[in-house]
């Protein structure tokens, strides 16, 4: 992690207090999980290689012809670096298994780099002399040089036993943002808007309760808060339920919504995505998009009720410690995503 951190410190210009929590939502999943530097990662890659044929599954190429998909050995001795025309054409597409593989393959780069565009529009990812591409064979062209150092970071940050996408959530996010909203940006602004109804902050706790004691004043302390913020923001309100299934919000609230995240670009709306499905509340997310909330504040909300549960009852080890780390890294690194896309 040391070495991330120094690559990402070094090119990013993101606050200092996103970048420490972001750094301490990573270490806390490896902690919390009993990860002792890569040995965990290191285990999951031999049980992957036995199950698997041993392949690299990229797909190399250069001047627009497709090599191996594994780098042939070679013990040659070259005394000149690849020529200037070779490093413009050759590329490296990331397999499909990239967004949901364990292990994609063993390293086979040595240095990780980042350019400009060829067409000026965006930056790129070099693995060596070669541009990374999207698993669908486009150009990996990332809207800000802070967010592809950050990536090439993470790329760098890989151990030569294995390729690890589980440990690359910026790299995720991008390749979402660029190949997946594109297509399926109507669908994803639908299912979002299907889902505000049951937001996770219009369910609330009833005040007679027995069992809920403590959590209804509670939602009125911490969430009440944020709706003020929402009637200040869109000109509407929202509606608590008690009921879990939620209730309908006001037409003009959701017209409101939905306005926003039409408005936003592709990298935007995946964070947006991300954050409102580990969230269970898209609320939530715009109040990160926004500016309203930090992400500690973002997790405080979101856990409301559990950690109460858990001051009550107790944390169960390698349960609830493992699902509070997932929650930050899944919350932080979408946070992140979003800071380093935006242009200044």
């Amino acid at each position: 992690m040391s070495l991330y951190l120094r690559h990402w410190k070094a090119h990013t210009a993101l606050h200092p207090e996103v970048r420490l929590f972001y750094t301490q939502s990573i270490e806390s999943l490896k902690a919390a999980a009993g990860i002792s530097g890569i040995s965990h990662t290191r285990n999951l890659a031999t049980a992957v290689e036995k199950s698997e044929p041993e392949s690299s599954s990229f797909t190399f190429s250069s001047g627009g012809e497709v090599e191996d998909e594994k780098p042939k050995k070679d013990d040659s001795i070259f005394v000149k670096n690849p020529s200037a025309s070779t490093r413009d054409t050759s590329t490296v597409t990331m397999p499909m298994s990239f967004m949901t593989g364990s292990v994609i393959g063993k390293r086979f780069y040595k240095q990780v780099s980042t350019r400009e565009a060829e067409d000026g529009n965006g930056w790129s990812v070099m693995l060596d002399y070669r541009t990374l591409k999207t698993p669908s064979k486009r150009p990996l062209k990332l809207p800000t040089l802070s967010l592809a150092k950050a990536i090439a970071a993470e790329w760098e940050y890989q151990e030569n036993d294995g390729i690890r996408p589980f440990m690359m959530p910026l790299m995720q996010l991008a390749c979402t943002g660029l190949e997946r909203v594109p297509l399926t940006r109507m669908k994803i602004i639908e299912h979002l808007m299907k889902k505000f109804h049951q937001d996770l902050v219009f369910c609330r706790a009833p005040a007679d309760n027995v069992l809920t004691r403590g959590v209804y004043e509670k939602q009125v302390e911490k969430i009440d808060p944020l709706f003020d913020w929402v009637e200040s923001e869109f000109g509407f309100k929202p509606i608590v339920y008690s009921s879990f299934f939620g209730g309908k919000q006001d037409d003009g609230l959701v017209n409101a919504i939905e306005s926003l995240l039409k408005s936003t670009n592709d990298c935007e709306l995946a964070a947006i995505d991300a954050i409102a499905a580990a969230a269970h509340s898209l609320t939530i997310s715009i109040g990160i998009f926004r500016g309203k909330l930090q992400i500690e504040e973002a997790i405080e909300l979101i856990r409301l009720e559990e950690d109460l549960q858990l001051d009550r009852w107790g944390l169960v080890e390698g349960g609830h410690d493992l699902d509070i780390a997932d929650l930050k890294v899944q919350i932080s690194s979408a946070a992140v995503f979003l800071g380093l896309s935006q242009r200044s």
